[in-house]
């Protein structure tokens, strides 16, 4: 009896053995950046298999659980992938250095990129397809392919329409490029058409951005489907004589389903700048020589431009930044972008974004606003809920970082690995794709020298 009790004891024990579960990564002692409630979630073990967070357990738990990659993460901070919701890829000329760009986004914590339209769209759209299929090094891409405008307009690559039914086959053909949301400036384009072209875009399903025509009045665009407003200085068009009337303003625009993409670095560098100002920058390592001489156009312009030029650009920048933490009061929707790519001079693609949030806090946002700008709301700009939040069910695109952002937003520069849809780049691979690019960069001035 004496000894069936006892192998019935050791059936039983084995039996409540918890069986060891293994999975593609495991991130163990981590402190996870909760944005959403700002709050850090200290000590968890994030179990990936695949793109996927498959479960999320406290470290004291997770004994039974082992990665086929295993990654410490006591003392460090982990929260989702940085969306920049507005870059540029251009110069028909030079796309091997745009390409550089993809490799450089995801060095610096970049894992999805908006690309607000240029001249290259078709490679541009190449690009996604080979980065959604691994067969390219580089940040998720949503793209606009190219945007709407008029017949004759300024910037090269446009789709030129001038009538209705030139909007119904350049929709029809977008349509056909499977071009992720749809982008309409104002050079060219008459304001019929244009709010045309906005209501169109929105019946067809897509999001829509769009610089503002002043011929237009914004409640009339946000009504027609606007999704977001590209550029922080359209927004002082609906500034009134009082704090809380403007209030109002943007209330109406957020229950329109109007958002804003501020773009507020490149503001501020136009705004800001002098001679010498950025020439040392080592970004500049990074870019090919065609991007760089890209630059030259718009300073070459500010150099010229008078005293009061300069005073009044200040200006309507800070008229525009006053009104910043009201928008976000209102509850419109801020999208974390930077206008970074070729021509907009010292806007570092990669690099950019970091900055960006930094401005937005100095501009009267908190980290964790300035973050939820970034990768909250970036995704829900395409109703993507597999982003957002360091939880289960939710894509690997993760960056571990050596401090807290929603203490210092500068933190978000403190990367320690980027992990890109389940695939581990630690800081000295990371460093070497920064090498790489440098190096590709130097022997491409070599060769034009």
């Amino acid at each position: 009896m004496k000894k069936h009790l006892i192998i019935g004891l050791c059936i039983l024990s084995f039996s409540c053995q918890k069986e060891t579960e293994t999975y593609d990564l495991k991130i163990s002692s981590v402190g996870i950046i909760d944005i959403q409630h700002n709050q850090v979630i200290s000590d968890q073990t994030i179990l990936i298999n695949d793109d996927r967070i498959i479960k999320i357990i406290a470290t004291s738990e997770a004994a039974t659980s082992q990665g086929k990659q295993e990654i410490d993460g006591k003392d460090h901070f982990i929260m989702p992938g940085l969306w920049d919701n507005h870059v540029h890829f251009g110069g028909a000329e030079y796309i091997d250095e745009n390409e550089q760009l993809l490799p450089l986004y995801l060095s610096l914590g970049v894992t999805s990129v908006r690309d607000a339209a240029g001249d290259i769209s078709l490679d541009v759209l190449k690009w996604r397809n080979e980065i959604q299929s691994g067969q390219r090094l580089g940040p998720e891409l949503y793209t606009s392919g190219p945007k709407l405008e008029g017949k004759e307009s300024i910037w090269p690559g446009d789709l030129e329409i001038e009538t209705e039914e030139e909007l119904e086959l350049a929709l029809d053909s977008l349509q056909q490029l499977q071009v992720d949301f749809i982008k309409i400036t104002d050079n060219a384009l008459q304001p019929e058409l244009f709010l045309k072209a906005v209501k169109e875009s929105s019946i067809r399903g897509w999001s829509v951005s769009a610089h503002i025509p002043s011929q237009l009045e914004l409640f009339d665009l946000a009504d027609a489907g606007l999704t977001t407003i590209e550029h922080l200085g359209y927004i002082t068009r609906i500034k009134a004589d009082s704090e809380a009337k403007t209030l109002k303003n943007l209330e109406k625009l957020r229950d329109l389903g109007t958002g804003i993409v501020p773009t507020l670095l490149i503001s501020d560098n136009i705004a800001y700048w002098e001679p010498g100002k950025f020439e040392q920058d080592t970004m500049l390592d990074y870019l090919g020589p065609k991007l760089k001489e890209s630059y030259s156009w718009r300073i070459e312009r500010l150099k010229n431009d008078s005293p009061e030029s300069r005073q009044n650009r200040v200006e309507s920048f800070e008229a525009a930044t006053e009104m910043l933490p009201l928008i976000q009061q209102s509850g419109m929707k801020i999208y974390a972008g930077t206008d970074a790519g070729y021509l907009n001079s010292y806007d570092y693609p990669g690099w950019a974004i970091h900055l960006e949030l930094e401005k937005m806090v100095q501009y009267g946002l908190t980290p964790q606003q300035a973050l939820t700008a970034s990768v909250i709301n970036g995704p829900s700009y395409f109703k993507l809920d597999s982003y957002g939040s360091v939880s289960a069910g939710k894509i690997a695109n993760l960056l571990i970082l050596k401090a807290n952002p929603l203490e210092d937003i500068k933190n978000t520069r403190a990367i320690e690995s980027v992990i890109f849809k389940g695939k581990v780049f630690d800081r000295d691979s990371l460093d070497q794709i920064q090498k790489k690019i440098k190096d590709w960069v130097d022997e491409k001035e070599k060769s034009i020298q």
